[in-house]
């Protein structure tokens, strides 16, 4: 099935980037993401709408070729090869993986890449060359100090992380060093591929945790249903880390705007494309202001009630 996804994916690869050719006034711009969850559409979504702000119009400025890699990173390479090979005028890579396989594809070229949805550049590589981007670092003391407000006794929180994403095990550690601040110990469990979440957070389950905090990882963020469905049964509340974790169930999160996140973006993409700026003069640039999102639902399930000092700022994030 992977072999065959990737036949196809090459395919529409081919004919899109086919296409753009003998139009040399019209940037070609292509669009790999990690996979299919909605805070990595959001980024897509926004590097989009930040391109359009910047004045640029598809067809008439630039063309896109979009291509989702499906959480394979087999997949993630071969398509920034097959950008490379096509010559595109700017790789835009959406998560982790996609990023380090574009910039490693785009080198010997020096074909721009411009990055989203990554939580530390440096870990990753992506620090220096023709390459930058935004960070969606995670603000982990605000999510630490949201969890000991909802939940005064907790003392354990559990996390399932991919132990290959720079970004995940950059915030585990951070977590780690951090938790002892707000009296918490972390109860972190690594996983290698997406088939393994699962069986991890039935680990975590009995481990008694008294939480878990759910970091930006795609393998994990990938099955969060099936997380939440463990986690709602043994009656543990799970934190999320940004607002579509939280729509799906997830209690509460301290976390960022990834539509906001991927309309910086594009207008970074924009000043690399009109030739204005070039990747490697421009600093990679992390997004700081965060919201305090809930479920109101999901915390009556869970028997937790929102202080009186996180009324004011909650923003109300249930699907239903």
């Amino acid at each position: 099935m992977k072999k065959l996804l990737a036949v196809l994916i090459m395919a529409t690869l081919a004919i899109s980037t086919a296409s753009c050719a003998g139009k040399d006034d019209v940037k070609s711009i292509g669009i790999s993401q990690f996979g299919e969850h909605a805070s990595l559409d959001n980024c897509r979504e926004g590097f989009l709408q930040g391109l359009a702000d910047a004045g640029l119009k598809e067809e008439e400025d630039f063309t896109i070729s979009y291509q989702n890699a499906g959480f394979d990173t087999a997949i993630a390479t071969q398509i920034a090869q097959n950008f490379s090979a096509n010559n595109v005028d700017l790789m835009c890579a959406i998560a982790t993986p996609s990023a380090t396989a574009a910039f490693a594809a785009a080198e010997d070229k020096d074909i721009p890449v411009i990055f989203t949805a990554i939580t530390d550049p440096v870990e990753a590589g992506l620090d220096s060359g023709n390459v930058t981007g935004t960070s969606d670092k995670l603000p982990v003391e605000a999510q630490l100090e949201l969890i000991r407000s909802m939940q005064p006794d907790a003392s354990t929180i559990g996390i399932l992380y991919t132990t290959s994403e720079p970004n995940s095990v950059s915030a585990i550690a951070e977590y780690e060093a951090k938790a002892g601040d707000f009296g918490f110990s972390i109860e972190a469990i690594g996983v290698t591929a997406q088939s393994e979440v699962t069986l991890a957070a039935d680990s975590l389950i009995a481990k008694n945790v008294d939480c878990f905090s759910n970091l930006t990882d795609n393998n994990v963020v990938g099955v969060l249903p099936s997380i939440l469905e463990k986690t709602n049964a043994a009656g543990i509340p799970v934190y999320g880390s940004e607002v579509e974790q939280v729509k799906k169930g997830c209690v509460a999160a301290a976390g960022i705007d990834y539509f906001r996140l991927g309309q910086k973006t594009g207008l970074m993409a924009a000043k690399i494309i009109t030739g204005e700026a070039e990747a490697s003069e421009m600093k990679y640039e992390t997004i700081s202001e965060y919201s305090i999102y809930i479920n109101s639902q999901a915390l009556e399930e869970m028997s937790i009630t929102l202080p009186d000092d996180l009324t004011g700022q909650a923003i109300e994030s249930s699907e239903n």
